[in-house]
């Protein structure tokens, strides 16, 4: 039988389904019997309920239950027939009026939008490249002597200097009062390294062990600490201990603690060049896949299904709570998240999600096996034990689905790249670094 769908707006439809309402009693009756066999109430032994009781009690859940699942089925049926491709759930409603005999419902929803993609041709993307320097292995190697650097007492008739880890008491005023989290003692950082504020570290250097200081501090608008950001404080340091760094030497032990099998400088650079290949491939990956979704959002046109935001924009605010949640916030759960905050960004994730899915579709851009597994391997390097992480991903559904969306979004970006314009650009790699 024809299903008659009628358009309501853009990609809003309707569907008017009937049940026989014979067929929905039936159906009551029958999963009452049922239910009576083990149902339990006072008076009454097990499976002895008269039905009457069994009726009076659950009959609306059972009917309820009974009407959601043949509206349910007969919606699906009809899509079916209908060849339409529903976006969402239907809000399903019961007519008033309706033929005796039979139950009407309107099923209203929603369809996926018809996609369309301009020509790709006549987009541009900029597409960075960047390389590993000699000086970008250096700084990671001296990183590495750090993490094993030690610590010696310093002469005490110096004063701190760069690099020098300080013990020290401090005491903070704002206007002559104290302020949270202005006072410490045996407080201990490292001269230089970024762990305090440029003006506080700059005023430590020089002073000796037992010297005492008091200098004035500007914290800036945007410190993290909302009551003193913006204002001047006054503090008063004392130097209790002052430790010289030594960092261990660039050689073929050190090379050997780091656990390089051949023992050598040569093979240690050699190492850490391969890591730092591997990251910048990345990194460089993940800013030419977002220009080239920039591009293909500006180049396609399609009605965004509501109902696909709404889902969107509801798992988000769910991960804003879950990660309100990790950092300890108390009834995270219940924090007044608003919707409309996630709206613009939700958007462009179905516009994106549509569009990526249509390129797959047309140009057969699915993940192959073989591309999932050289993805796999390649991030397992990263670890220590490889084909340990290999077999954490291939044993799992969930973390191969996201492996998948990777591969999958790859493909897309270098079908577009092949098509497009592209604008070469080396990005020097610290600023790769930073930046992605």
């Amino acid at each position: 039988m024809a299903v008659n769908v009628e358009t309501l707006e853009k990609l809003e439809r309707r569907i008017t389904l009937s049940l026989a309402a014979g067929d929905v009693n039936h159906e009551v009756e029958s999963r009452l019997r049922n239910l009576a066999r083990t149902v339990k109430a006072d008076g009454f032994r097990p499976g002895k309920v008269p039905m009457s009781v069994v009726a009076q009690r659950y009959g609306y859940s059972v009917q309820y239950e009974v009407v959601n699942d043949k509206v349910g089925k007969a919606f699906a049926d009809a899509a079916t027939e209908a060849k339409l491709r529903v976006a969402g759930a239907p809000r399903i409603t019961q007519k008033d009026e309706a033929p005796e005999g039979q139950i009407v419902f309107d099923a209203t929803f929603e369809v996926y939008p018809e996609v369309s993609i301009g020509d790709l041709a006549a987009l541009e993307v900029e597409r960075i490249s960047a390389d590993v320097t000699e000086a970008a292995i250096d700084r990671t190697i001296d990183i590495l002597r750090k993490q094993r650097r030690s610590f010696g007492l310093r002469a005490a008739a110096d004063g701190v200097q760069e690099g020098d880890r300080v013990s020290i008491d401090f005491e903070g005023k704002i206007d002559g009062e104290p302020f949270a989290g202005g006072k410490a003692e045996d407080f201990q950082f490292i001269v230089g390294e970024g762990q305090m504020l440029e003006q506080f570290d700059k005023s430590v250097r020089g002073m000796k062990v037992g010297e005492s200081k008091t200098f004035p501090l500007q914290f800036p608008a945007d410190y993290h600490g909302k009551d003193v950001a913006g204002k001047e404080a006054d503090f008063l340091v004392t130097v209790k201990k002052i430790e010289v760094q030594h960092l261990p030497a660039v050689d073929d032990a050190f090379a050997k603690s780091l656990g390089i099998k051949e023992g050598t400088v040569d093979a240690l650079r050699a190492d850490v060049k391969k890591n730092l290949e591997r990251e910048v491939k990345f990194r460089v990956q993940a800013r030419n896949k977002a220009a080239v979704m920039d591009a293909l959002v500006k180049a396609s046109q399609l009605d965004l299904p509501n109902s696909l935001v709404a889902g969107e924009t509801e798992r988000m605010v769910e991960s804003a709570r879950a990660d309100l949640k990790q950092r300890g916030v108390k009834d995270a759960d219940k924090a007044p998240i608003p919707a409309d905050i996630f709206k613009e960004q939700a958007e462009r994730r179905v516009r994106l999600g549509l569009v990526v899915a249509e390129l797959v579709r047309k140009n057969n851009l699915q993940a192959r096996p073989d591309q999932l597994q050289a993805h796999i391997e390649e991030m397992s390097q990263s670890y220590e034990k490889p084909a340990e992480v290999v077999r954490w991903y291939l044993g799992n559904r969930e973390r191969m689905a996201e492996v998948e969306a990777l591969v999958v979004e790859n493909n897309v970006t270098q079908h577009v790249l092949d098509q497009v314009k592209v604008v070469d650009k080396a990005v020097p790699f610290d600023e790769l670094m930073v930046s992605a």
